[in-house]
């Protein structure tokens, strides 16, 4: 008969040991490195916003991003000079071509989706900590038969703040986070339908979520990335209008 010792021993040599799967900045870095130098560094887009509140109705939206940081959203007509800008992790909305306010903000699907391949890891991880995940936390499912990272929560955690990178690509495709007021209610944010784009990928519809329910449908037009856009255009100081979007 085997003693417990050998036992135990012929027992570890049957069975292949467990490796824990990455951990976040492992994850991070990952995505950081396979696209580095690589991505288009602009991009611009036509949005049709489909709303379900307060009434169901289209909005079109002209988009005009330079990575890393800086999203400028200028609401149809263009002439309304209704404009969401955001910039070095502040907010600026204007109403009328007038400045209407401005807060301190991160942006997470900025982070997720588009500046993680270019800002320094450690940068990306302070900033998605700052936001509330848990980076201690890992597993790995799969989403739509696709293999995934999962950061944020543990196994069977479908409540937790996390976010969702695809492990093929290493392209953000989910979030899910409680509400800000306490209602336990889940949001759901979704990058979908993924095509490739000058050096990278984007995502050309995205869908947030309450409880299960699509409240907000974004989907993209006249997509182009790499072309170059005047550094005007992210400035709330030289606030004007749009030249690269066509009415």
């Amino acid at each position: 008969m085997f003693s417990s010792g050998l036992l135990t021993t012929a027992l570890a040599a049957l069975v292949p040991a467990l490796s824990p799967g990455p951990d976040a900045p492992d994850i991070i870095r990952q995505m950081h490195d396979r696209y580095q130098g690589k991505w288009y560094s602009t991009l611009t887009f036509v949005q049709t916003t489909t709303l379900t509140q307060p009434a169901p109705h289209t909005e079109t939206w002209h988009e005009a991003l330079q990575f890393p940081g800086l999203l400028r959203i200028d609401i149809a007509p263009l002439d309304s000079g209704n404009t969401i800008l955001f910039r070095n992790d502040s907010l600026y909305r204007f109403r009328q071509g007038k400045l209407a306010g401005s807060r301190a903000l991160v942006h997470p699907l900025m982070v997720l989706g588009f500046d993680v391949y270019f800002d320094a890891p450690e940068k990306t991880l302070s900033k998605l900590e700052g936001l509330g995940f848990d980076l201690t936390r890992t597993h790995e499912t799969t989403w739509r038969g696709q293999p995934v990272y999962v950061v944020g929560a543990l196994s069977g955690d479908s409540t937790t703040k996390q976010f969702w990178i695809e492990k093929e690509r290493l392209l953000f495709v989910r979030m899910i986070e409680p509400a800000q007021d306490g209602s336990g209610t889940r949001v759901e944010t979704q990058f979908n339908r993924y095509q490739p784009l000058a050096g990278g990928w984007i995502s050309v519809e995205v869908l947030f979520n309450v409880d299960g329910e699509t409240v907000t449908r974004e989907e993209y037009a006249d997509v182009r990335g790499g072309s170059a856009l005047p550094e005007a255009l992210f400035d709330p100081a030289r606030y004007g209008p749009p030249g690269w979007a066509r009415p």
